[in-house]
C-alpha cells in the first residue's frame, strides 16, 4: 500500500536555538529522543540504522530520552526536548501544521517497514472488501 521513509525532526524553537544542525554529523552533540514501542523489532527504525545510512561516522547514540510510544516521541520533539526520528506517515500533520520541522531533507532513508492491505484470498471478490480496499489506497496515494 505504502512504503515508509524515516528522518530526523525537532521543534521550530529547537531548531532556531540550533544553529550548527547543518549536516547529519551535528546531531551526535544533540539529545536524541529514542522510539522503544517497537524495540529489537527487527525492520524498526533506530538512530543508529539511520546514521549509518546517512553517513554519519561518530556515532553515539546510546544517549538522549527513551519512550515507549511513538505518538509521545513526537510530542516530545514538538515540545523542544530534543530531536526525534520520526516514521513519515506519523509525522504528516505534525509537519504540515509546523509543530515540527524536518532535519536534513536532502537524505532519504527508506525503513523496512511498510504498510499493507491484507486478506484471504477467497475474500478477493467482496464488494464491501474491494470498496473498503479501493477506498483505503485513494487514501494512502494522497500521502
Amino acid at each position: 500500500m505504502m512504503d515508509e521513509e524515516i528522518y530526523p525532526v525537532c521543534s521550530p524553537q529547537l531548531r532556531r536555538e540550533r544553529f550548527c544542525l547543518q549536516k547529519p554529523n551535528d546531531l551526535v552533540r544533540e539529545i536524541l529522543i529514542h522510539d522503544l514501542s517497537m524495540d529489537n523489532h527487527s525492520g524498526f527504525p533506530t538512530w543508529e540504522s539511520w546514521m549509518q545510512q546517512a553517513g554519519v561516522t561518530e556515532t553515539t547514540t546510546l544517549r538522549g530520552m527513551k519512550i515507549n510510544n511513538s505518538a509521545a516521541v513526537l510530542q516530545a520533539a514538538a515540545e523542544g526536548h530534543g530531536v526525534a526520528l520520526a516514521r513519515g506517515v506519523m509525522a504528516r500533520d505534525d509537519l504540515a501544521s509546523g509543530r515540527l520541522i524536518r532535519l536534513f531533507p536532502e537524505i532519504s532513508v527508506a525503513s523496512d517497514l511498510a504498510y499493507y492491505v491484507v486478506y484471504r484470498p477467497e475474500c478477493v471478490s467482496l464488494p464491501r472488501l474491494t470498496t473498503f480496499r479501493d477506498w483505503l489506497l485513494a487514501e494512502a496515494a494522497e500521502t
